[in-house]
């Protein structure tokens, strides 16, 4: 009998690790964010665009039955708006691209000229209102999530949402009435008193942003003036966002307590209020840089009838005018202008919660 030995397979060589498809790498995200930008502002401006005609032309809803039907369709003709929609969109998408958003049929103003003018004042107190919604949401929300379920929890989750619902103008009369009215200890309405604009306005290089100029000053009373002011248009606008971000806070530091790294600290006897400050409270943090810039968007939204409501002279105030006087051009390119900061804050914070958090990927 022939002795059969059996031979031993030959070792395989090491597999190669294969690469997760679960994600991309940064480069792409952030690639893919930036273009997302193009059709988003394309897709608003010619909803914009298509709104603003759907009443018949921008000439016709200013000035309408105040000029003679003769003067009227002279004025039509001489701004092109008897041509072709397709035409008109076709010149205006033009003019986009080289940085010509209109000019206002009210006062003859571009309204590029309007948005530098106002919108530094809307841009304080954009700025105000987030401060706000920072020191009171997050805070707030991180007390409600340690006390789950207990009466405080119970009280923060109400005020949280009676804030996101009330409407901000109710909310302004609401202050005005109880701390101008009332308590007579905070200023009506305005950006300033009459003499500290007449101070401001006297520096040199102004930048329109009242707190920046106030500290130019160097006048402690020009200060505390700017800042009295902003206190009730700031809080009328900021507690609509701080509803938002203390209950989203809650819910996310209560879905880290439940993860197996809290529940392993837990085991080791480390303390409810240690866990909350050191294992739960950060983590939970990042889904309120994800959501930033949509309210951004409700800030801006926002800002119109704040603005109103307080006579802050900024851009939500004059788009206000603009609408009363019907003068769609330049709500056209206001609404446009808009757009387009808001789809490029998005970007921004995309960019921030792609950098802090990697799971943030295509």
């Amino acid at each position: 009998m022939t002795e059969t030995t059996a031979t031993e397979p030959a070792p395989k060589a090491p597999a190669k690790r294969e690469k997760k498809s679960g994600g991309g790498s940064l480069g792409r995200y952030l690639a893919v964010r930036a273009l997302l930008i193009i059709p988003t502002v394309f897709i608003l401006v010619t909803t914009v665009f298509v709104l603003m005609r759907a009443t018949g032309d921008p000439i016709t809803a200013a000035q309408g039955g105040r000029l003679p039907a003769d003067q009227l369709a002279e004025r039509i003709h001489a701004a092109g708006y008897d041509r072709p929609l397709i035409v008109q969109y076709v010149e205006y998408l033009g003019n986009l691209l080289q940085g010509d958003f209109g000019t206002t049929l009210s006062d003859h103003r571009s309204v590029t000229s309007v948005f530098t003018t106002f919108g530094s004042a809307t841009l304080e107190l954009a700025f105000y209102a987030l401060l706000i919604a920072f020191a009171l949401g997050i805070p707030l929300g991180r007390y409600a999530a340690f006390k789950r379920d207990r009466p405080a929890d119970a009280v923060l989750r109400v005020l949280a949402i009676l804030a996101y619902a009330t409407p901000v103008f109710f909310a302004g009369l609401l202050l005005k009435l109880v701390f101008s009215v009332w308590l007579d200890i905070l200023p009506v309405a305005g950006r300033a008193s009459t003499r500290t604009e007449l101070q401001l306005h006297k520096l040199d290089n102004p930048t329109g942003i009242y707190l920046i100029d106030a500290i130019r000053t160097g006048d402690g009373a020009i200060i505390g003036d700017v800042l009295q002011h902003a206190i009730l248009p700031a809080l009328a606008l900021g507690l609509l966002t701080a509803g938002v971000f203390l209950r989203l806070v809650r819910t996310n530091v209560i879905s880290t307590f439940g993860a197996g790294y809290v529940e392993a600290a837990r085991s080791r006897g480390v303390s409810e209020r240690r866990l909350l400050r050191k294992h739960a409270y950060k983590p939970a943090l990042i889904p309120i840089v994800t959501v930033v810039g949509l309210q951004v968007a409700l800030l801006l939204g926002g800002a119109v009838l704040t603005e109103t409501t307080f006579e802050w002279k900024g851009l939500g105030f004059q788009l206000a005018q603009y609408l009363q006087a019907r003068d769609f051009v330049a709500v056209q390119g206001i609404v446009v202008l808009l757009a387009v900061i808001v789809a490029v804050t998005n970007f921004i914070v995309d960019v921030i919660a792609a950098l802090i958090d990697p799971r943030v990927r295509y």
